[in-house]
């Protein structure tokens, strides 16, 4: 999610005139439960092997792979999937900045991010309890498209239960000749190793993942170079987000036409949601890119409590995006686009509800406070702003500010924003713009009384 920041309906009485100007495709939402890639994410069948068979994983792996890196590459751009982690940047495209040509001296490396510490984020741990091997081939099949042999999957240090069933897929790949040598009888080698973090923030942004896996303490690197170039070991890297590469399997077994007949252009496929906060039914759920918010709460998240005239706010895409008051909220949609226009950001669609109950400026001062402590240190707009946004956010909250301190919020903001050698920076700061540019009269009212 850290390299993410640079970078009809069920009911009649949804707002639906701009919804129907949004030029959707036919084939959108609701989803049907055929269409959907992930049929195991609520845990109801075998996670394993057996029960991955079943569900279709693998089916003609051995014929996909057969069709070279550059088929598999070529159908993924076509596709026009976009990162699935939080920055939104064409996954056909990152793997073409990797080298051509892999030397003995200079192997690649395949990365997947599943750090996934973003508060409001909770789909990768899904997809890592409930559906492993889909992961494990979608590896294998990027692996190709990457002329990768090997790859690493990074995951955050909490989720032991997860490591758990995830070693035990990739052993069970391993006994059934999935892994190693001669995948499925392709001529094609690939080895997987799962690396723990040990619950540093931080660690989701590539780099600083990269350090972790060497054995360094996680902090960013400056760039360029860039992992394409100089990687983990300083070889050509490629780091993926979790359900970005989980996706590709079914891509190339669908075709990129199939993935794209879902949500806008340049919004395209199937999207798993996080939906937590003041809701009925707090979910994981996979629907089409560009279904609007609200269908998604309505749909999925049997609505807000004590219904929809009593939203407040929502933060659409992670806690590190800008929040939006209920005016927005009644007709954007979820892609990277409406949001971006919304001035927000679709991040990794980890949509946090408010409700009117809340206290908003305590809310945002309890997520700055989350980014000071996860500050890495190394710059000094992050080191130092993060916690003087806190002390004014607290001091807002207490009762006890000056009408200057709004002031010194924007500056110091932007004072962090595009500053720093990794994007937590503007994961601090964003929270603040958002606030700042829907609540300003809250806090100013706050302050006077």
């Amino acid at each position: 999610m850290l390299s993410s920041l640079r970078s009809l309906t069920a009911s009649r009485s949804f707002p639906v005139q701009r919804i129907l100007s949004a030029s959707l495709s036919l084939k959108t939402w609701p989803m049907k439960d055929e269409d959907r890639i992930f049929t195991n994410i609520y845990g109801d069948d075998d996670p394993f092997l057996e029960g991955a068979l079943r569900r279709g994983d693998y089916y003609k792996i051995k014929e996909l792979l057969g069709k070279g890196s550059k088929w598999i590459q070529d159908e993924v751009t076509d596709s026009e999937i976009r990162g699935r982690g939080g920055a939104g940047f064409l996954t056909g495209r990152k793997w073409s900045f990797m080298p051509k040509n892999p030397t003995p001296e200079k192997p690649h490396i395949l990365v997947v991010n599943a750090d996934e510490s973003e508060p409001g984020t909770c789909k990768d741990r899904e997809i890592i309890r409930n559906d492993p091997h889909k992961l494990i081939e979608g590896c294998i099949l990027s692996g190709l498209a990457v002329k990768a042999h090997k790859g690493y999957i990074y995951i955050r240090g909490e989720f032991y239960n997860e490591y758990l069933v995830l070693q035990r897929a990739i052993d069970e790949a391993y006994a059934r000749g999935i892994l190693g040598k001669n995948v499925f009888g392709s001529g094609f080698d690939f080895d997987l190793y799962v690396h723990r973090g040990a619950g540093a923030y931080i660690c989701g942004e590539e780099s600083a993942l990269m350090e972790s896996i060497e054995g360094k303490p996680g902090k960013p690197r400056n760039k360029p170079p860039f992992p394409a170039q100089v990687g983990l070991f300083n070889l050509p890297t490629t780091v993926n987000n979790v359900e970005t590469i989980a996706s590709v399997p079914a891509i190339l077994r669908r075709g990129a036409s199939w993935f794209k007949s879902f949500g806008r252009p340049n919004n395209t496929g199937t999207k798993l949601y996080s939906i937590s906060g003041h809701v009925n039914n707090p979910c994981v759920v996979e629907e089409s890119m560009s279904i609007p918010l609200r269908e998604l709460i309505e749909r999925h998240a049997g609505g807000v409590k004590g219904g929809w005239d009593n939203l407040l706010a929502v933060i659409p895409g992670g806690s590190s995006v800008p929040i939006i008051p209920k005016i927005v909220c009644d007709d954007v949609l979820m892609d990277f686009d409406s949001l971006s226009e919304a001035h927000t950001s679709f991040g990794t669609a980890a949509v946090t509800v408010f409700d009117k109950s809340t206290d908003i400026v305590k809310a945002i001062a309890r997520i700055s406070r989350f980014y000071a402590i996860e500050s890495c240190g190394q710059c000094t707009p992050c080191r130092d702003g993060t916690i003087r946004l806190v002390d004014i956010l607290d001091r807002i909250v207490a009762g006890t500010a000056k009408k200057s301190d709004i002031d010194d919020l924007e500056v110091i903001a932007k004072s962090i924003m595009g500053h720093t050698v990794c994007a937590l920076g503007d994961a601090a700061a964003l929270p603040i713009e958002g606030l700042l540019r829907h609540y300003r009269g809250e806090l100013e009212a706050r302050i006077k009384k």
